[in-house]
């Protein structure tokens, strides 16, 4: 268990631990860091692991151990627990000890036996995005504190920010890929089918529309294809 740091030595190292994050720019690399910083800061931390909201499903990222994801995981399929209420409520959850909380009965019992005596969620968001939640799991009752609470919710709100800007990134990044495929795809077409520019699209488009295959991953295979029909040099 980390023991509760000084004020003095609280600042330095979310200090430090803001400045990791603006050194971060890729989504996999900030959440490892949120992560890593969390257990090193928060006291009462034992693991650590990110839940993430993707499309309609919430998924687990970068656990700690493999205790975290079952965990992570199990409050998905279960539809219950401290994690899914902050972010379902937009605040933070503690739950002080798995042995007598009531509001999640089966997540806490399945908590308990796998050996874990409280845990604290805190929802990752930035003005109106909500990004995930950080959940912190303690190996006794009462692991997390008043101070506990306060430098967790510090340490959420710098991820918070960081993790916008990595998913921005990421999904620029993405778009700027996906958009240079389409476009060689869109001129393989051209030249085999005698197509203008507008045709070649259209019929990437109907393609996507009647298999119900993403255009970007109709547009990658046609590049791909044409790739293995090239000789060898």
């Amino acid at each position: 268990m980390n023991a509760t740091p000084s004020r003095s030595d609280l600042a330095a190292v979310l200090g430090n631990f803001a400045i990791e994050m603006q050194g971060r720019s890729d989504t996999e690399t900030t959440l490892q860091a949120i992560v890593a910083g969390a257990l090193s800061i928060v006291p009462g931390a034992r693991w650590s692991g990110i839940s993430m909201i993707e499309g309609r499903t919430v998924t687990s990222r970068v656990p700690s151990a493999d205790l975290v994801a079952e965990l992570d995981q199990a409050q998905t399929r279960l539809g219950e627990g401290p994690c899914l209420s902050a972010l379902g409520e937009q605040r933070t959850v503690l739950i002080a000890d798995t042995a007598t909380e009531t509001r999640w009965p089966r997540f806490t019992r399945l908590a308990a036996r796998r050996g874990v005596g409280s845990v604290l969620s805190f929802q990752l968001r930035v003005r109106h995005e909500n990004l995930g939640a950080l959940n912190l799991y303690g190996a006794v009752a009462g692991a997390f504190t008043d101070e506990s609470i306060a430098a967790g919710e510090i340490v959420a709100q710098h991820a918070s920010v960081a993790l916008c800007g990595a998913v921005s990134e990421s999904q620029l990044q993405t778009a700027l890929a996906s958009r240079d495929v389409i476009g060689q795809a869109k001129g393989i077409l051209m030249a085999r089918e005698r197509l203008s520019g507008l045709q070649a699209f259209q019929l990437l488009l109907r393609t996507s529309q009647h298999t119900n295959i993403k255009l970007v991953d109709i547009a990658r295979w046609i590049v791909d294809d044409h790739e293995t029909r090239l000789p060898d040099r």
